[in-house]
């Protein structure tokens, strides 16, 4: 259910929607251990990419790994190559052997590029002319203003919100009530996009807000929302939602 005003206000979240990696970091890690070894089915793949997503949706695991190490430390990033290791599908065992190795590949060997999908290009400033009002929720810690100029961004959005900022991370509805008042609008009159549905989907939809999932690799089969695999879609839902 829409409000009887219709939709207001379109968020987007940023890493992973807005800003993608070339290479993709998750297949330049799978492709990595199958070159140590490693069997890996495309099934393997989906379900180590699910996991990701669930990982960083404020899981208990990641609080866990938090209180254990400095995430700036070099054994955060070694356990955490465990973890996705066993995604993956790999045995304990192997997991403990490899995870250093791997660890210190991507520390060392993977430096993938920041870019926006070229259909956004289109999209975002065809929502101003609407006059949508735009904005940016992260689970960020820290502000990222200058990312988006970096990205050319930034004028397309009314205001942008790091988790960080007010304590607040995804899929906690909090940090959804924080943005619905930077533009004054209701959450019945705001859609989220984001592509992690245990962060995005979820968050958005406990907070009341209309929640499209953006999965160009099908990563979640059958999700229970909105999906889009490319940008150029979105002009649609929007246009159903209103």
């Amino acid at each position: 259910m829409v409000s009887k005003d219709g939709i207001r206000a379109i968020f987007f979240d940023l890493d992973g929607t807005l800003r993608l990696h070339l290479p993709p970091s998750g297949e330049v890690f799978a492709d990595y251990a199958r070159q140590q070894g490693l069997s890996i089915s495309g099934e393997d793949r989906l379900r180590a990419a699910r996991w990701e997503h669930y990982y960083w949706a404020s899981s208990p695991e990641l609080y866990a790994d938090q209180g254990r190490f400095d995430r700036d430390n070099r054994d955060f990033w070694c356990n955490y190559s465990l973890r996705r290791l066993i995604a993956l599908g790999a045995k304990k065992e192997l997991a403990e052997e490899f995870s250093p190795q791997i660890c210190e590949y991507m520390t060392t060997s993977f430096h993938p590029e920041a870019f926006v999908p070229q259909e956004l290009r289109q999209v975002l400033p065809s929502l101003r002319d609407q006059g949508f009002a735009l904005g940016v929720v992260s689970n960020r810690d820290l502000p990222y203003v200058e990312e988006l100029e970096k990205l050319d961004l930034s004028q397309y959005f009314d205001f942008s919100l790091a988790a960080g900022e007010v304590q607040s991370w995804k899929p906690d509805a909090g940090i959804f009530a924080h943005a619905l008042k930077r533009v004054k609008v209701t959450a019945a009159e705001t859609i989220y996009i984001g592509d992690n549905y245990y962060a995005d989907v979820i968050g958005a939809r406990n907070a009341g807000l209309h929640p499209i999932l953006y999965d160009p690799k099908g990563i979640f089969a059958d999700p229970d929302c909105e999906v889009i695999s490319s940008f150029d879609q979105l002009s649609m839902v929007v246009e159903r939602s209103t």
